[in-house]
Order: structure tokens, then C-alpha cells, then sequence
């Protein structure tokens, strides 16, 4: 279970494989290199933290990990929450957000949690999701237009606000430099080695340094890239905001848990091949841990990266060990080069990446379905562009839980079966002075309280109350409380009550409670003829 994927392919690497690894490894390391510096700036930060990031986090995860062939790095989906932490706690704080985030990952495989992520609602992850694309879009659009804004507001409405009083400083060759990207990126034929962000950043560059456009660059705003990984250090500064910070580091960590083994279980369909989910934690704990030490940001696994290092024939651990290698080399030689990559054209990557995560075929699929995964989605999707990230998914998973279980009490039914025949059942017509009540469905707290409508739809006192439940597959301690309090009112007015076809998880519950040892043996019967046979033997006795 902890073993990572590179030992086990390992055994039976051969230097075709090599081969086959080094060049999908190339093209992931330039197809990466765009995103890291993009995701790190759209966070409020300098690009080189996120090419720390992709080198650092990736060369641990793809060396630890429990995939074959996913590819670790920043991602979009830790925009949002960056940007806040950032705004609030500088990058101190976001390095210890990160670092208790990789904490609660190892945490979460080493106790074996990995299974658990795929329980998170999917009209949930659709709406965080489809709430971080809009709002990386939103927080492009100053250096997309090339507007002159000193600052801009965290708040969504507040953002537009600012945008449009700011208009009037419209840049035209940012705008042109934009959709020149834009178009290298949507046309530029996927076959060819050179991956379209980079020709079109590089041909962005070039523009904008022969013609001498007006427009800002990596280098013009956030001044010079550091060649190399800096040294480690230790983050104390704000250690103190640990409780604070807290909220922040654990949504982190879902943000994280949910990405990589999403990333993973899509690479799994694409190859054939079969992830260790909890091994995948831990990997992406370390890599978040050790990340904030050389100045990094948060890391998960990235689907897009992941999808393109199976398409170049990327197979082993190996393939993302050399796209870290590659972009360290970027950074240690190209960093001049990269300094002088238009904002305006980083826009057009962010745009295109927040396009993808909008998810539009999910929302469009969800929207025709119910209507409690519709307010599921809707609700998160609008809490996350208008309030905060952490706030929308806690609220989008306690809706859910609330409709779930509405949904489940609803589908769980008490039926009264008076003087109907049913050979398969009963074997033989039910006595008029006996009442017998079918159960079906899960008999948890949000439904036991339906069996309490058994005393009013008694008529009359009758010799027995017969309870069937073989349509019951569990049962909660509310639900064994309640069932416990219908049989003693029962017994107070001297009718014994009989429960039939009892399964083996509620039977467990009612032994642990001590409820069967309380109503006896002999009143619980695995068939419906059982029971009718033992009232008729009762009677023969005190006949």
C-alpha cells in the first residue's frame, strides 16, 4: 500500500521506456512552464515561486507517489485561497498554510483516508470548480486589457467596479498580444513537439521587445527571477497565525486530495494501469511540506500536465522526475528570458486554463437533473465567487448531507399490511386481531420518527403487532431508540410485538444495545410464518 510506483516499475524498466519517458518528460517541463509562473502570479505572487514549485513538489511527488504517470505541480484550483492568504498573511503565511496542508495529506494516507475523497458530492466539486474558473478569469482582465490599477479589491463585485472606472486606461498592444497567445494556444497543432504556450509566449516576447510595446512583463513588475532553487530556509514569522490559519491549510489539503486523485484515476482509464490512492497522499504531503522550504506554493496533481505526458508516451515515475529536471534547468539558464514574457500574453494562458475549469458540459449536465443537486451546485458555485472558498465548500457539503438524508427519510416507508394476502410473504391470510407493519428503507434518525405513527393507526388493541424488516439494510441508534419505544409502549398496554427478517447490520446494532438481550429470543423470527406460527402456538398454549 506505501510502496511508491517507481520501485514497482523499477522491476522492469527497460531503456526504451527510458527513452519514451525522457521525451514526454521534455514536453510536460515546457508545457509547464507557462502554468507555474502563470498560477504563482495569479496568486499574488512572483512567477519564480511557482517554477520552484513545479520543480520541487514534482520531483517529489512523481518520486513518491502512487501513480505511474501523474504530473504534480500549482494548479488552478489553489488560486483563489492563495490569493487571500497572500492578501492577508503574505507569503509567510501561505508557507505555513502549505506546510500544515502537507501535514493533514500524510496524515490523511497514512490512515488510509484515500477512499474517503471520492465520497465529496460531485454537484459540490462542480461548483467550487466552476467558482475558481470565473474567478481566475475575473482576476485577469487587468493585465488583459492592460489597465493601470495600483491595486485591485479582493471582492468580485468590487473587482468589476474597478475594472470598469479603470477602462478608460485600455492598452491596445496588450489586448493584440492577448489574442496572439490566445490563438497559438487554441490552434497550435497538438501533434508537434514545441506545445503552443511556449510559441506563443515566446513569439509575445519577441513583439514585444523589437517593437518596443508598452506593455508590462514578468520582469517589469515583479523585477528579477532568481536563477536556481534558493537555499532552504525556515518560515517563523508566522507561526503564531497557526489557528487562524488553520481553516486555510485544511481546505488546502481537500483542494489537494481531490486534484491528485482525480489526476490520477483519469490517468488509471487512460493507460490500464491502477493508482494507490493513499501512497498518492502521502507523496503530495511531502511534496507540500519540503515545497515552502525553497519558497514554493501549494501542489496537487494537474489532469492537463498528467493527460499530456500519457499522450508524448510517458509510462513511469521517471516522465515527471525529468519535467522537474527540465524546468530546473529553465530556471537556472532562461530565467532572463522568461522575465520578459508579457503579462498580457500570461492572461491569455490563465484565460484558456480557466476556460477548461469552468466545467460548462458538468453544470449544464447537473442543471437539468434535481432540483437538490442544483441548489447544491448553484449554492456553492455563488459562495465561491462571492464570499470565500472555505465557506462554500463547508456550506455546499453540509447542503448536500441535509438533502441527501431529506432524500433518504422520504424513500424509507412504514406501511400498515391489514387483511392482505401475499402467498410469497406471509404463506397463509394475516389474523384480523393481528397488525403487522412493513418497514423499508434506511431507518436512520431523519425517518425513525414515521414509526411512531404505528400507536395512531392502531384501530384497536390488538393480540399482536407484527413489525416486518426484511426491506431494512440499516439502522442508527436513533432509529433502534425509537423502534425500543414503540415496543415498550406496546408492552404497557400488554401487546407483544414481533420484528421479522431482521438483517445482519441492524441485528448487530440491536445485540450492541443490548435491545435484542431486552425483548428476548423469541421475538425475533427470520420469516413472516415464523412469527404468525409462534402467535398461534401462544395461544394453542394458553388456549
Amino acid at each position: 500500500m506505501f510502496t511508491p510506483k517507481i520501485l514497482v516499475t523499477m522491476k522492469t524498466y527497460t531503456w526504451k521506456g527510458f527513452r519514451a519517458d525522457m521525451g514526454a518528460g521534455v514536453v510536460v517541463g515546457l508545457v509547464a512552464l507557462p502554468l507555474a509562473m502563470a498560477f504563482a502570479i495569479a496568486s499574488g505572487l512572483p512567477p519564480g515561486r511557482g517554477l520552484v514549485t513545479a520543480v520541487v513538489a514534482g520531483f517529489l511527488a512523481a518520486a513518491l507517489g502512487g501513480s505511474r504517470v501523474s504530473i504534480s505541480g500549482p494548479t488552478g484550483a489553489f488560486v483563489v485561497i492563495l490569493a487571500g492568504i497572500v492578501q492577508k498573511y503574505g507569503y509567510e503565511g501561505l508557507a505555513v498554510a502549505t506546510g500544515m496542508a502537507g501535514v493533514i495529506l500524510i496524515i490523511m494516507g497514512l490512515t488510509q483516508m484515500g477512499t474517503l475523497v471520492k465520497y465529496i458530492p460531485y454537484p459540490v466539486t462542480t461548483g467550487f470548480t466552476s467558482g475558481i474558473a470565473v474567478i481566475i478569469f475575473t482576476t485577469q482582465m487587468r493585465d488583459l486589457f492592460g489597465l493601470q490599477m495600483e491595486s485591485i479589491p479582493s471582492d468580485f463585485l468590487e473587482k468589476w467596479a474597478a475594472y470598469a472606472g479603470a477602462f478608460h486606461t485600455f492598452n491596445p498592444s496588450a489586448v493584440g498580444l492577448f489574442l496572439l497567445t490566445f490563438l497559438c494556444l487554441v490552434f497550435w497543432p497538438r501533434g508537434w513537439k514545441i506545445p503552443g504556450s511556449i510559441v506563443g509566449l515566446a513569439l509575445a516576447a519577441w513583439l514585444a521587445w523589437y517593437f518596443g510595446l508598452p506593455v508590462e512583463t514578468v520582469g517589469s513588475r515583479f523585477g528579477t527571477i532568481v536563477r536556481g532553487l534558493p537555499m532552504p530556509h525556515f518560515v517563523v514569522g508566522s507561526w503564531i497565525h497557526m489557528k487562524e490559519l488553520l481553516p486555510s491549510a485544511l481546505t488546502i489539503a481537500m483542494l489537494a486530495a481531490i486534484e491528485s486523485l482525480l489526476c490520477a484515476v483519469v490517468a488509471d482509464g487512460m493507460i490500464g494501469s491502477r493508482h494507490k490512492s493513499n501512497m498518492e497522499l502521502v507523496a503530495q504531503g511531502v511534496a507540500n511540506c519540503v515545497s515552502p522550504f525553497f519558497g514554493g506554493i501549494p501542489a496537487t496533481g494537474a489532469i492537463a500536465r498528467t493527460a499530456t505526458n500519457i499522450r508524448n508516451g510517458g509510462r513511469t515515475p521517471v516522465a515527471g522526475i525529468v519535467h522537474s529536471l527540465v524546468l530546473f534547468l529553465i530556471l537556472v539558464a532562461a530565467a532572463p528570458l522568461a522575465e520578459r514574457v508579457p503579462l498580457a500574453a500570461l492572461a491569455a494562458v490563465l484565460v484558456l486554463v480557466a476556460y477548461h475549469m469552468s466545467e460548462w458540459r458538468s453544470v449544464k449536465f447537473i442543471l437539468s437533473g434535481s432540483k437538490s443537486d442544483i441548489a447544491v451546485l448553484v449554492t456553492t458555485f455563488l459562495l465561491t465567487v462571492l464570499v470565500d472558498l472555505t465557506v462554500a465548500v463547508g456550506v455546499g457539503m453540509v447542503l448536500a448531507s441535509f438533502l441527501f438524508m431529506r432524500k433518504m427519510a422520504e424513500l424509507t416507508q412504514v406501511k400498515a399490511l391489514r387483511h392482505e394476502r401475499d402467498e410469497a410473504l406471509f404463506n397463509g391470510d394475516i389474523p384480523k386481531d393481528v397488525e403487522v407493519f412493513s418497514i423499508n428503507g434506511s431507518f436512520f434518525f431523519g425517518a425513525a420518527g414515521k414509526l411512531m405513527e404505528i400507536d395512531q393507526s392502531l384501530f384497536q388493541k390488538p393480540k399482536a403487532l407484527i413489525l416486518e424488516m426484511r426491506g431494512v439494510l440499516h439502522m442508527d441508534t436513533s432509529g433502534l431508540m425509537v423502534l425500543e419505544q414503540v415496543v415498550q409502549r406496546s408492552k404497557s398496554r400488554g401487546v407483544p410485538v414481533l420484528i421479522v427478517g431482521l438483517h445482519a447490520q441492524p441485528l448487530f446494532a440491536a445485540e450492541k444495545a443490548g435491545f435484542y438481550q431486552r425483548l428476548g429470543e423469541n421475538s425475533f423470527f427470520g420469516t413472516m410464518a415464523d412469527a404468525l406460527k409462534s402467535i398461534q402456538t401462544s395461544e394453542d398454549v394458553l388456549g
